[in-house]
Order: C-alpha cells, then structure tokens, then sequence
C-alpha cells in the first residue's frame, strides 16, 4: 500500500495560512497538543517547501533536549522542495532541486509511514495540482486575521474534496481532514 502525503494549515477563518505564529497559540488547549503530538507519529517524512524549511531550520535545532516536538522535527528525515537552496544545513534533509511531484510520487511508493508536510502553501497547491495529496488537514480557528497569504489563490483550478473527519476544541477550533472527491 503506498504512503498517504498529508498536508496540515493553520488557518484563519478567512482563509490566511500565513504566518500563525502570530494568531495561533491563544486557541490551543491541552487536547489539541495531545493531538498535534499524536499525530507526529503518523509519518516518519516530513517535506517542506524552501520558505517553511529556512523558518524551521532556523528555530527547531536550538530547541533543547527534552522537548518531543524539537526531537521529531530534527530526528525525522525532511525533504525540502527549492529551485533556490543549493545545500540544506539541517540534520536529515534532502533537497529536491527539479520534478518535485515526480520524486513524491516515488516517495509514496517506498515502505513507510505517511509523509506529512505542514505549511508550504505554494509546494502544497502543486502537490494538488498534481494530484499527490491524500489529506488536506485544516485548523481552523475563529479569527479574522484580513491580511496575508491564504491556501488557495484566485485562478486555481475547482477541486473537490469529502469530509472526512472533524472535531471542534474548547477554544472554537475546528480540525477538519478532507480527501479528494473522486472524479
């Protein structure tokens, strides 16, 4: 059975998934880290676009020991998809220069537990695009943030998706996990 590519987002409830460090952490309760780091153990690969890799590569190694989620994120192996970076400095990382929806499909098909990718809006609409994403997981949380960069730009083609599961959590937020609709 081939690995299932997820891709996780913050968002607001105007649909920006630009930067949630700023507008996320005042709506997480204890049950939703306990899922956040539940989850960790679906996939034992992360991929990440250029801009998600530099912001995590910047903050997650200087992280202590001890911490779960700084363990996971630099013990697991990361592939960052850049037509820019020529070499990645972080532990684990390898980078995919070209044909990126090609090497994840050969991803998908190697043993393992899923992929995961979080944020990386601009990977993950190519990933869509190309068909590669089994999950499109959202948190949605009950903010209007009125600027930003959101998951989908205008011009991107019709897609649908089914509900697969949802849950709302004591501080308004909603976890919803969609999968592609068959055609």
């Amino acid at each position: 059975m081939p690995r299932k590519l997820t891709a996780s987002f913050y968002m607001s409830l105007d649909g920006i998934v630009d930067a949630p460090q700023e507008w996320h952490f005042p709506h997480v309760d204890d049950e939703m880290m306990a899922d956040a780091a539940g989850s960790l153990g679906e996939s034992d690969t992360i991929l990440l676009g250029r801009k998600t890799y530099e912001e995590w590569a910047a903050f997650w190694p200087g992280q202590g020991d001890g911490n779960p989620m700084a363990e996971y994120f630099n013990g697991t192996p990361k592939v960052v998809a850049s037509t820019t970076l020529d070499r990645l400095d972080w532990q684990n990382s390898t980078l995919i220069s070209s044909d990126v929806a090609t090497t994840v499909y050969k991803l998908k098909g190697q043993p393992g537990k899923n992929i995961s990718v979080t944020g990386s809006g601009t990977l993950v609409r190519s990933l869509l695009r190309a068909q590669l994403v089994d999950e499109l997981r959202l948190m949605v949380h009950p903010i209007v943030v009125g600027h930003g960069k959101r998951l989908f730009d205008s011009g991107d083609e019709r897609s649908l998706f089914e509900l697969a599961e949802s849950k709302v959590y004591s501080t308004g937020v909603l976890s919803l996990t969609y999968t592609p609709a068959p055609a």
